[in-house]
């Protein structure tokens, strides 16, 4: 075969290809919640775009193996886990990663994975260079060959109706046969029917639509790889090519020294007072020493909020200080970073405040999946405070790349804690040393935390046997296998071990 041929032929195996991950995809998903089907479905996507596009990859560098191992790991959360907030939320995610992810290995521009350009590029993908190409795949369903093509394409038509046609009586024959030797067999073709007779035209015409706009999808994109198209502002002014004027460049956003240095002054003065005073009941709070006329729920409750609000205010001022500006002379220059500095040094102390308070609340009020979530996020500007401040020190380490890394490597390890797990253990501890316990809100947890309640439940003489007893008459309807999931078919398997020993 002719390299023209090959040229010609390509974008309909593409199409085809992507029709088939369209049918596949339907198959997966339609009428079914994501389990085991999401990281299978992600699988069969990478191997369609990496190898149909594989002359535009790029190597692969550490942080590309590191975003696909990832992407990897954020699509097994469906199989192993049930966290609802982190269920619905990778649905945007994981997607988002992956689009990304194509773009930095196959886009033509060769971009680095820290440039916000990247953003644009993977819009553009996504959107005009993938609908762009819709006209390609339907071209492509048309011939433009001339007669001799057309005469060709109809011998060949004739040739497999014919090939049905003598088909017919032989598969009659061989069904027939297959089916008084196998019983399952037989079970099969005696369903036939009555599949498709469930498939109502409403929902057929559903699933024909869903494979033909994702089929369209998926070929468009990949194709925006193979055949792109460049959507530069100079591509769409011809007249400054000729005239060899290149595209004005945005202005820079620049802050003056002296006013930075006088803002941080100002801010600073009135955080190292507050510091000052907080100091006094920061330490104190454990062991009772409160504010004059406040309560230990009042202490717990005040300030929590306004905390790391202007926490977050100060790692905002601080990104904006770090921004390419004049250096600044003299005094000046040597004064900048130490108040850089004090300011990190005064966040930090504000969100181990903030921190602390929402620990007190916790012990007096119990714990909760949201509160938990509001300990990692201050956990997590911690260390973005941390590599700031880093920064302040050398310059030559590239903030946008650490915070990536970091943003990325935290939101992983958040999906594999089990904070559903954590906030249970915890809530059994208090309740041990406090004897209280709010039982209703322990069952609104995933199932990935039923074990431990039934450990609990056990071990306090049935104290959760009515919740439990619930979940297990709930966790009784059968699910589609492309739904599958590990803590939840533990948790099944946990409340029916647990219910037949006590029936004994």
């Amino acid at each position: 075969m002719s390299e023209n041929e090959v040229r010609r032929i390509r974008p309909l195996v593409v199409l085809g290809a992507a029709f088939l991950l369209a049918i596949i995809h339907q198959y997966l998903f339609f009428g079914a919640q994501p389990g085991i089907s999401y990281p299978i479905f992600v699988t069969l996507f990478y191997v369609f775009i990496l190898y149909y596009a594989r002359e535009q990859r790029r190597p692969f560098s550490w942080f590309s193996y590191l975003w696909l191992a990832a992407i990897g790991l954020l699509s097994l959360t469906y199989v192993l886990f049930q966290d609802m907030f982190f269920f619905g939320f990778n649905l945007l995610v994981i997607p988002i990663l992956i689009l990304l992810h194509m773009t930095y290995m196959l886009g033509a521009d060769r971009l680095s994975w820290g440039e916000g350009k990247l953003i644009v590029k993977t819009l553009e993908h996504f959107l005009p260079q993938n609908f762009r190409h819709w006209a390609t795949a339907f071209a492509q369903l048309r011939s433009k060959q001339g007669g001799k093509i057309k005469d060709e394409r109809k011998q060949v038509l004739i040739k497999v109706l014919i090939g049905l046609t003598i088909s017919c009586p032989i598969l009659l024959v061989v069904v027939s046969l297959l089916s008084s030797a196998d019983g399952v067999f037989l079970h099969l073709v005696q369903e036939f029917p009555n599949i498709l007779g469930n498939l109502s035209l409403g929902e057929g015409f559903v699933r024909v639509m869903w494979v033909l706009l994702f089929g369209l999808g998926f070929f468009g994109f990949v194709w925006g790889f193979v055949d792109p198209k460049d959507y530069s502002w100079n591509a769409r002014n011809p007249a400054l090519k000729q005239l060899n004027m290149e595209t004005p460049e945005l202005p820079v956003f620049r802050i003056d020294p002296v006013i930075m240095a006088t803002i941080l002054i100002s801010i600073n003065m009135v955080y190292v007072l507050f510091v000052f005073v907080q100091f006094s009941y920061l330490f104190g709070a454990w062991e009772g020493i409160l504010p004059t006329g406040s309560t230990y729920a009042d202490y717990a409750r005040s300030g929590f909020f306004e905390l790391v609000m202007v926490t977050g205010i100060n790692f905002i001022l601080l990104m904006l200080c770090l921004l390419p500006s004049g250096e600044g002379q003299g005094l000046l220059r040597r004064i900048t970073p130490v108040l850089l500095y004090i300011l990190v040094a005064c966040s930090g102390v504000m969100l181990y405040s903030a921190f602390t308070r929402l620990s007190l609340y916790e012990e007096a009020y119990g714990y909760t999946y949201t509160r938990f979530l509001v300990h990692a996020f201050m956990i997590f500007l911690g260390l973005l405070l941390g590599l700031a401040a880093l920064r302040i020190g050398s310059k030559k380490i590239s903030l946008a790349k650490c915070y990536i890394v970091l943003g990325l490597v935290s939101y992983v390890v958040m999906n594999y804690i089990c904070l559903d797990v954590i906030v249970a253990n915890k809530n059994i501890e208090r309740y041990v040393t406090s004897g209280k316990l709010d039982a209703d809100y322990l069952f609104t947890l995933s199932p990935q935390a039923i074990p431990t309640l039934i450990d609990f439940s056990r071990s306090q003489n049935g104290i959760l046997d009515n919740g439990l007893r619930r979940e297990w008459e709930v966790s009784q309807k059968s699910e589609k296998w492309q739904s599958f999931n590990v803590s939840r078919y533990r948790a099944e398997h946990e409340l029916k071990e647990y219910f037949k020993a006590e029936t004994k």
